[in-house]
This record gives C-alpha cells, structure tokens and sequence, in this order.
C-alpha cells in the first residue's frame, strides 16, 4: 500500500516540482528523494528503489551500527548501488533537524518505528519539503485506542482516547492532530490524503504544505468527542468556529457544549476524549487515483483485494456497529443491509469502516439512527424481562420514533465490497501472529 500511495502522490507532486524547480538538478534527472529514518533491514527502501519510478534516491537510515551492517548487505545483495539506496548511521531526529533548510528537505519521511511515532513527529514536519509526503505508521495500539492509559495517550499525543466501538479510527484522529499540532507551529499545514488501520497498527499518509494563512483554519479542524457509557452514542464538539463569507473569513469560539450532562437518549454518563483531528482523514481525489492505479495495476499487488476493499468507504468521523447498536436495545441485531437502507431510505450516506466489521458510517444524527433502531424493534420485538427498568434499552425504547422508517432494501445497500468479496477485514495468517519482541540495542566497546 505505502508504494501505490507514494505512486499516485509522485504523479501529482512531480507535475510542479516547487522544491526541484528552485534546485541546480537538471530536469531530466529531476526525481524525488526519500528519507526511511527507522530502517531496521533496509528491505523497505530497496523495495522502493527497485519498484517506484522518478525516485532519486533513498536514505536508509538507522542508528544501530548492526542494522546498517545488514542495510549495506542488503543494498548488494539486491543489485543496487549505495547512491540509490545510501545507507546512514544516524540518530533519526538529529538526521531530520539537520534537513531543515529548503535545499535538504526529503521529498518523502517513512516513519515506522516499533511503537510510538511521537518522538519524531516534530522533526519530520520541518524535514519534509513543501507539498511532500509523510507515511506514518504507530503499533502503541494499546496506548492509542484503549482507555487504561488516557495519561500516556495525553502525554504523547495530547489527546485522550475514549473506550468506544470507533477507538482505532480514534487513534489515527490522535495522531493526526499530534502531527497538525507540531506543523502548525512552523507554519505548516497536513492534508491527510489516506488513513488505515490494519491489523495490529495504523498507517497514514499526509501532504505537509506551508501556509500561515491556512495554519488559521486549525482549529475548526480540532474537536472533542463526547461518548456514552450506556447506549454508546457520540457527538462532537468542535474546538473553533470559522464562518466563510465572499469577502473574508471569520474566525471564532465554537459554541457549546454539545452534550449538555447525561445522554439525552439514555440517561447515563458522558465520557470526552480528544482533542482530535475532525477534518476529513483520506482525500478523495487522492484515493480515487490510488483505487485507478490499483486496478490497473492488476498483478503488481498481492495485497490488491484488501486495498481495494479498504479504499470504498464514506469519511465522517467515527462509526456505529450493529453489535453495539442491537446490544443498547437488548433486541435482535439488524442486518448490515437493513440498516444501511433505512439510513439511505432517509436521504443519509452511509458506508462501512475497514476499521471494525459490521460498523456504520453515517451522516445521520444519533436521533435518527435511534428512531430506527426503535422501528426494528417494534417489527421483532425484544423479551420484556431483558429491559430492565431505568437500562439504555428501556429509556430508548419508551420514546416513539419521529420519523417513518422503510426497511426496504435500497440499490446502494450492499457495499461494493462485499459484492464483489473484497477483503476489508483480514484474517491473521497463523497463530500468534503479530508484532513480535522490540529489539535490543547492540553494545559496542
């Protein structure tokens, strides 16, 4: 996937080379450059070496002597010369805060290390050339999605998770607004052009742009989340208001709070969490032109199902499942399609995560997700002794629903993906697997 997006975002980038027009490299050996700070092996780099068109070169770096040892073995091994993939024994964030000036920024910083990307945020924003990519990944998954360490969350990200079906989208919204929070501080804006969470970690990839003016619009891109702990509805409070008139924008405090003490649905308690990125997380044009290079490019990715099935989903912030949705009610779970079409029936969009099976993605608001939810209810009726007086199920269930909800099946209902059996959910391929041991720092006398 990080060679499908670095494709599609070099088709655009190299079309006005900004950083390249103003260099002494000639035009026809203009490429673009790629840093790997966490190199380990080196076998990324060589990967985007032998398989990534117009790329001058890469820098493998790492600061274990051993782990360049094997870079260089690597490099040959592979038929490759140290000027295109150039092997380095640095401290990542040294490496980048030298590459500062406009003349050795990296067109392309891949973070991936073994656990937290926070440490390195800061460097890459300012190391990355103007309308460059960052690909990021994080694997601290129980740091960013659960709630058992918010103080952790809070202190490397600045924001805090909340125990909720939608925590892995929650994690990549905390790093976006960690990485937004460093860039704005130098001028700098991020564009998330796609972000996944696969398996055991999250993957993004983000335009870094300068512009003080639009670093302004920050904040009515940050906002918080107010959770329930009983019928596990959301809603978000922004952090700033921006009001776009022909001659200028106005920019101001949002109002609030959205969520006025216990849900308005239930009764219970409220969590928050944030702050977070609010702003769209994949661009659309962006992931239209990957789906066409992925198609077209039929034998080139094994992993090609998967990406696909991944890169057909609706972006508004966090989603329902119908598990938890039938759970709140203590009835029979809907079908995916069945909700779907009443969401659609309404006029809403809807679509489903690649982040959690049988999750809903929806413009609705929580009312008319409940109302519906309150319609199936009255067609399959729930066992009057699994309501316990003054539950979720009981105050949800004693309100009427406002609207007419029609459960017949609409012609977008069905995801595409799950037409044509795309992967979006994939299976671990053996027992046990995952991220295994951090490896150990090597002692030199």
């Amino acid at each position: 996937m990080s060679i499908a997006a670095i494709k599609t975002w070099s088709a655009d980038y190299l079309k006005h080379p900004k950083r390249r027009a103003l260099s002494s490299v000639p035009e026809g050996e203009r490429g673009f450059s790629v840093l790997e700070a966490l190199s380990a092996t080196g076998l990324r780099s060589i990967r985007y070496a032998k398989e990534i068109e117009n790329m001058a070169y890469v820098v493998a770096n790492d600061i274990e002597p051993d782990a360049v040892k094997a870079i260089r073995r690597n490099i040959a091994h592979n038929g490759l010369s140290e000027e295109k993939v150039r092997p380095s024994e640095r401290d990542a964030c040294a490496l980048m805060y030298e590459c500062r000036d406009a003349d050795k920024q990296f067109d392309v910083i891949d973070l991936d290390p073994y656990g937290s990307a926070s440490p390195f945020l800061d460097g890459a924003v300012q190391a990355v050339a103007d309308g460059g990519l960052l690909c990021i990944t994080c694997t601290d998954m129980a740091v960013l999605s659960g709630s058992n360490h918010p103080e952790t969350c809070f202190a490397k990200y600045g924001g805090t998770p909340v125990r909720a079906e939608f925590c892995h989208e929650m994690a990549l919204r905390l790093v976006l607004h960690a990485l937004q929070t460093s860039a704005a501080r130098y001028k700098r804006c991020i564009t998330p052009l796609a972000s996944f969470s696969i398996d055991f970690y999250i993957r993004m990839f983000v335009r870094v742009h300068s512009s003080p003016k639009d670093v302004k619009l920050v904040a009515s891109k940050t906002a918080m989340v107010y959770h329930c702990t009983g019928c596990r509805t959301f809603t978000t409070q922004p952090m700033g208001k921006l009001t776009q008139s022909e001659q200028r924008e106005k920019f101001g405090a949002a109002a609030g709070p959205t969520a006025n003490g216990p849900c308005e649905h239930c009764g219970h308690t409220m969590h928050i969490g944030g702050p977070f990125w609010s702003a769209p997380i994949h661009n659309a044009d962006f992931l239209s032109r990957m789906l066409q290079h992925v198609n077209a490019a039929e034998g080139l990715y094994v992993t090609r199902p998967r990406m696909i099935g991944m890169l057909t989903e609706l972006d508004v912030p966090f989603y329902y499942t119908i598990s938890s949705l039938g759970s709140a009610v203590r009835g029979d779970n809907p079908s995916l399609t069945a909700l779907f079409s009443a969401l659609l029936n309404q006029g809403y969009k809807v679509s489903a995560s690649h982040a959690a099976r049988g999750s809903i993605k929806t413009d609705a608001p929580a009312k008319v997700v409940w109302d519906i939810m309150r319609a199936w209810i009255k067609a399959h009726p729930v066992v009057s002794k699994n309501v316990k007086p003054e539950s979720p199920a009981s105050r949800i269930l004693a309100v009427e629903p406002s609207i007419t909800v029609d459960f017949t099946e609409h012609p977008q209902a069905n995801p595409e993906s799950r037409k044509h059996k795309l992967v979006r959910y994939q299976e671990n391929p053996e027992k046990n697997w995952g991220p295994k041991a951090r490896a150990k720092r090597s002692r030199h006398e």
